[in-house]
């Protein structure tokens, strides 16, 4: 048996369309929304359930809420106040319900954390390559977190969404004006950013997160030879 390490994978050729998630694959996101769930569950006192169950019924409430209203830090608090409200154990006061909703209304104010390397890799790539960054949630939140992290300067284009579905990966390759044969999804989402940009025909490099919010989980479609798995956004320099 050789000890010879592995051949790394042969780079793709210049002239690729990149289009990048933003939360937990530039910057980090979803560890201040999980931060905020810990601190409601202590909040909640509730002594017929454990933690893990009154997790689940907040997770329950935020599938919902966000069903109906979308994505971003408001819909997040309403559901802190709403899961709040259902499992509180003490007659809940107005104090303290905002209290609540203001661990989510408190993510707006987070610094922003870039992923490691982020910005040496976005440079380094936007000499041989377009960049795009493509992210959902309510447009002026997102395009706040976009202008504070400052990676702006290294892409093309920012687009940002309601959902990111497949109809959604038709839309930005219209709007690039990009075959979606020399396009690639970037991302640590299966359910928004890697199967469905498998589905249109692009390409996608899935970089999972340890913290990538429970509502995006899903199945990672093996299918075809255009998925490239990576741990580290870094890596993309040798593939790209």
């Amino acid at each position: 048996m050789s000890d010879s390490p592995p051949t790394p994978p042969t780079r793709i050729a210049p002239g690729q369309d990149l289009i990048f998630d933003l939360d937990d694959t530039l910057i980090e996101n979803n560890i201040h929304f999980e931060r905020a769930i810990e601190s409601f569950i202590d909040a909640v006192e509730h002594a017929d359930l454990s933690r893990d169950a009154a997790r689940a019924v907040f997770n329950e409430v935020e599938r919902v809420n966000t069903l109906a209203h979308g994505y971003g830090s408001l819909v997040f608090s309403r559901s802190l106040g709403d899961a709040y409200r259902r499992l509180a154990t003490r007659d809940g006061d107005e104090a303290e319900l905002a209290r609540i909703e203001a661990l989510g209304l408190a993510i707006l104010e987070q610094e922003i954390e870039l992923i490691p390397h982020v910005e040496t890799t976005l440079a380094e790539l936007a000499r041989r390559h377009t960049l795009t960054i493509l992210t959902k949630g309510q447009r002026e939140e997102q395009a706040l977190k976009v202008e504070r992290s400052g990676l702006e300067r290294y892409v093309h284009h920012v687009e940002v969404v309601a959902e990111k579905d497949a109809d959604a990966y038709r839309a930005i390759l219209a709007t690039l004006g990009v075959d979606p044969g020399r396009a690639w999804m970037i991302g640590n989402s299966p359910k928004s950013d890697i199967n469905p940009a498998l589905a249109v025909g692009m390409g996608a490099v899935f970089i999972p997160h340890d913290h990538t919010w429970a509502l995006e989980h899903e199945e990672v479609d093996e299918g075809g030879n255009r998925l490239v798995r990576l741990d580290r956004l870094v890596e993309l320099l040798g593939v790209f």
